[in-house]
């Protein structure tokens, strides 16, 4: 039985997804939320907003979100709220945001060290080799001992440190707040990038895209950098300014990138990132999103939305994440 907000309905939820949101739907009514409506994206009819007090989806046009009159909460299916927070002073006031949380962790962790140890272990070698059935035995160096440096220390970032544990790795962290600074060997603030990059052989970036974070890592970065060093990015694309990392991974001033996210996503067939033989590039895949579970956060929270208590994942709008 469903539970009813203190006005005695169940509130209109919109559930807004790009593909399927019926799935969304299907389960959400699964796990007893009620009175839910789909959009799949602004080509089709815009859908009624009169009485739509919940919004559950990605990417929601922020232009819907001011025209729900009743409109509550939203809850973006995602961890990254930049498309929406960008736009903060575009948004009705009172309107609490969530995000998901905890739930990406693994699998992007997963994803850096997949990264990390394919290329350290230069596994691209070993496979040519076989291809050409030439016996070529080498040395590969080992991730122990090897410095990594994790910008943003969140449920991301804290996992990535928690696995480069597991690897003997020497730990440093980057992150504004200092809240787990007590999770790495050396914690440096927001404002030190050049002392906390300079010993780095891996630089991992889990950071949120805000007005502070873009384009943070920059010609000054990596030049405060080892030749030697590997960056990963599974953060958002626009914290590099690819501009100034293109041209030096042609040069060889950085080992090599790890690319999840871009400034231009699809990337660009005529961008240099496809093609520059240190450059490893997937299609913003490391974090997926999952039907059953992001709908489960979303049903919890809905509880909580309707007997009036705290939401998880709650963003501070001001500070954008």
């Amino acid at each position: 039985m469903s539970q009813k907000t203190r006005t005695g309905h169940d509130p209109k939820v919109l559930v807004y997804q790009s593909q399927h949101p019926e799935k969304f739907a299907t389960v959400l009514a699964e796990l007893g939320v009620p009175n839910v409506t789909t959009a799949r994206s602004t080509d089709d009819v815009e859908p009624d907003l009169s009485d739509v007090e919940i919004m559950f989806g990605w990417n929601i046009p922020v232009e819907w979100l001011r025209k729900a009159p009743r409109l509550r909460w939203v809850q973006w299916s995602g961890a990254g709220v930049d498309s929406v927070v960008l736009k903060r002073d575009q948004l009705p006031p009172d309107l609490q945001l969530t995000r998901i949380v905890h739930q990406f962790s693994a699998p992007m962790a997963e994803y850096v060290f997949t990264y990390l140890l394919y290329v350290v272990k230069d596994v691209r070698r070993q496979q040519k080799a076989q291809e050409q059935k030439r016996w070529d035995p080498f040395r590969a160096p080992l991730l122990a001992g090897k410095h990594i440096g994790v910008a943003g220390l969140g449920s991301i970032g804290s996992e990535v440190v928690r696995k480069a544990r597991a690897f003997d790795m020497h730990v440093s962290g980057l992150s504004a707040t200092g809240r787990n600074h007590h999770l790495v060997d050396v914690h440096y603030g927001a404002d030190e990038w050049l002392k906390f990059v300079e010993p780095l052989d891996v630089l991992v970036l889990t950071l949120p895209l805000t007005e502070q974070t873009r384009h943070v890592v920059n010609a000054r970065v990596f030049d405060a950098m080892k030749n030697h060093a590997i960056i990963v990015n599974v953060g958002r694309g626009a914290l590099i300014r690819e501009a100034d990392l293109i041209p030096r991974l042609a040069a060889g001033r950085i080992q090599a990138a790890i690319l999840d996210v871009f400034e231009r996503e699809p990337l660009p067939v005529d961008s240099p990132l496809w093609t520059l033989h240190n450059v490893y590039v997937s299609p913003h895949m490391s974090g997926p999103s999952e039907v059953r579970r992001t709908s489960e956060f979303f049903a919890e929270n809905y509880q909580r939305y309707v007997r009036h208590e705290p939401l998880l994942g709650l963003v501070d709008v001001t500070r954008q994440y």
